[in-house]
Protein backbone atom coordinates (compact mmCIF):
# COMPACT_ATOMS: atom_id res chain seq x y z
CA UNK A 1 0.00 0.00 0.00
CA UNK A 2 1.32 3.45 -0.87
CA UNK A 3 2.19 5.96 1.81
CA UNK A 4 -0.71 8.25 2.59
CA UNK A 5 -0.89 11.53 4.40
CA UNK A 6 -2.39 11.81 7.85
CA UNK A 7 -5.51 13.46 6.44
CA UNK A 8 -6.15 10.60 4.02
CA UNK A 9 -5.46 7.97 6.66
CA UNK A 10 -7.78 9.63 9.16
CA UNK A 11 -10.62 9.83 6.65
CA UNK A 12 -10.10 6.21 5.58
CA UNK A 13 -10.12 4.96 9.17
CA UNK A 14 -13.21 7.02 10.03
CA UNK A 15 -15.09 5.74 6.98
CA UNK A 16 -13.99 2.15 7.73
CA UNK A 17 -15.75 2.49 11.10
CA UNK A 18 -18.80 3.97 9.36
CA UNK A 19 -18.65 7.19 11.35
CA UNK A 20 -19.49 10.67 10.15
CA UNK A 21 -17.18 13.57 10.96
CA UNK A 22 -19.67 14.61 13.63
CA UNK A 23 -19.59 11.17 15.26
CA UNK A 24 -15.80 11.11 15.30
CA UNK A 25 -15.76 14.64 16.70
CA UNK A 26 -18.07 13.59 19.53
CA UNK A 27 -15.87 10.60 20.35
CA UNK A 28 -12.79 12.84 20.40
CA UNK A 29 -14.51 15.72 22.25
CA UNK A 30 -13.68 18.21 19.50
CA UNK A 31 -15.75 20.12 16.97
CA UNK A 32 -16.79 18.68 13.63
CA UNK A 33 -14.87 21.55 12.04
CA UNK A 34 -11.68 20.30 13.69
CA UNK A 35 -12.16 16.85 12.18
CA UNK A 36 -12.90 18.44 8.80
CA UNK A 37 -9.70 20.52 8.96
CA UNK A 38 -7.67 17.43 9.88
CA UNK A 39 -9.14 15.48 6.97
CA UNK A 40 -8.51 18.27 4.48
CA UNK A 41 -4.96 18.87 5.73
CA UNK A 42 -5.71 22.46 6.77
CA UNK A 43 -4.77 21.74 10.36
CA UNK A 44 -3.31 18.97 12.52
CA UNK A 45 -4.29 17.71 15.95
CA UNK A 46 -1.91 17.89 18.89
CA UNK A 47 -0.01 14.83 20.07
CA UNK A 48 -2.57 13.95 22.75
CA UNK A 49 -5.32 13.78 20.13
CA UNK A 50 -3.10 11.73 17.81
CA UNK A 51 -2.58 9.22 20.63
CA UNK A 52 -6.33 9.09 21.26
CA UNK A 53 -7.01 8.61 17.53
CA UNK A 54 -4.54 5.75 17.32
CA UNK A 55 -6.22 4.09 20.32
CA UNK A 56 -9.69 4.68 18.89
CA UNK A 57 -8.84 3.17 15.50
CA UNK A 58 -6.58 0.45 16.88
CA UNK A 59 -3.56 1.51 14.85
CA UNK A 60 -0.12 2.65 15.93
CA UNK A 61 0.89 6.27 16.18
CA UNK A 62 3.64 5.42 13.74
CA UNK A 63 1.03 4.43 11.16
CA UNK A 64 -0.61 7.83 11.55
CA UNK A 65 2.57 9.89 11.54
CA UNK A 66 5.17 8.13 9.42
CA UNK A 67 4.31 9.36 5.92
CA UNK A 68 3.29 12.93 6.75
CA UNK A 69 6.40 15.12 7.06
CA UNK A 70 4.41 18.23 8.00
CA UNK A 71 2.67 16.42 10.85
CA UNK A 72 5.96 14.97 12.09
CA UNK A 73 7.37 18.50 12.19
CA UNK A 74 4.32 19.70 14.15
CA UNK A 75 4.78 16.90 16.69
CA UNK A 76 8.45 17.85 17.06
CA UNK A 77 7.51 21.51 17.59
CA UNK A 78 4.88 20.47 20.14
CA UNK A 79 7.60 18.53 21.96
CA UNK A 80 9.79 21.62 22.06
CA UNK A 81 6.92 23.59 23.52
CA UNK A 82 6.78 21.04 26.33
CA UNK A 83 10.45 21.75 27.12
CA UNK A 84 9.81 25.49 27.19
CA UNK A 85 8.14 25.69 30.62
CA UNK A 86 11.07 23.98 32.38
CA UNK A 87 13.52 26.63 31.22
CA UNK A 88 10.96 29.39 31.62
CA UNK A 89 10.56 28.47 35.28
CA UNK A 90 14.35 28.61 35.72
CA UNK A 91 14.75 32.04 34.11
CA UNK A 92 11.63 33.39 35.82
CA UNK A 93 13.08 32.21 39.13
CA UNK A 94 16.37 34.01 38.42
CA UNK A 95 14.41 37.16 37.56
CA UNK A 96 12.30 36.91 40.72
CA UNK A 97 15.38 36.34 42.88
CA UNK A 98 16.88 39.51 41.43
CA UNK A 99 13.63 41.40 42.03
CA UNK A 100 13.48 40.11 45.62
CA UNK A 101 17.06 41.21 46.28
CA UNK A 102 16.37 44.63 44.76
CA UNK A 103 13.24 45.17 46.86
CA UNK A 104 15.08 43.95 49.96
CA UNK A 105 17.91 46.37 49.24
CA UNK A 106 15.44 49.27 48.83
CA UNK A 107 13.66 48.37 52.09
CA UNK A 108 16.97 48.14 53.97
CA UNK A 109 18.05 51.46 52.48
CA UNK A 110 14.75 53.07 53.55
CA UNK A 111 15.02 51.62 57.06
CA UNK A 112 18.58 52.93 57.34
CA UNK A 113 17.65 56.37 55.98
CA UNK A 114 14.47 56.93 58.01
CA UNK A 115 15.17 54.97 61.21
CA UNK A 116 18.95 54.83 61.37
CA UNK A 117 19.15 51.03 61.38
CA UNK A 118 22.40 49.36 60.49
CA UNK A 119 21.37 46.24 58.55
CA UNK A 120 23.94 44.92 56.11
CA UNK A 121 22.99 42.82 53.12
CA UNK A 122 25.60 40.71 51.35
CA UNK A 123 28.30 42.42 53.41
CA UNK A 124 31.11 40.06 52.37
CA UNK A 125 30.71 40.92 48.70
CA UNK A 126 32.39 43.92 47.10
CA UNK A 127 30.03 46.92 47.00
CA UNK A 128 29.89 46.91 43.19
CA UNK A 129 28.73 43.29 43.17
CA UNK A 130 26.15 43.75 45.93
CA UNK A 131 24.80 46.87 44.23
CA UNK A 132 24.47 45.33 40.77
CA UNK A 133 23.70 41.68 41.63
CA UNK A 134 19.90 42.16 41.77
CA UNK A 135 19.84 44.02 38.45
CA UNK A 136 22.18 41.46 36.87
CA UNK A 137 19.94 38.58 37.96
CA UNK A 138 16.87 40.39 36.66
CA UNK A 139 18.61 41.05 33.36
CA UNK A 140 19.74 37.42 32.98
CA UNK A 141 16.27 36.13 33.85
CA UNK A 142 14.53 38.55 31.50
CA UNK A 143 16.85 37.93 28.56
CA UNK A 144 16.70 34.16 29.11
CA UNK A 145 12.90 34.15 29.07
CA UNK A 146 12.88 36.32 25.96
CA UNK A 147 15.33 34.02 24.14
CA UNK A 148 13.15 31.01 24.94
CA UNK A 149 10.20 32.77 23.41
CA UNK A 150 12.10 33.00 20.10
CA UNK A 151 13.58 29.49 20.28
CA UNK A 152 10.42 27.58 21.14
CA UNK A 153 7.97 29.75 19.17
Amino acid sequence: MRNMFFSERLKREREKEGWSQTELAEKMHVSRQSVSKWETGKNYPNIEVIIDLSDLFGITIDELLRSDEELKEKVIQDGKKLEYPKWKVFFDSVFLLGAFLLVSKIIIFALHYFFGTNILMLEDLPEVVSNFLPLTLMLIGGVGSDQLKDKYI
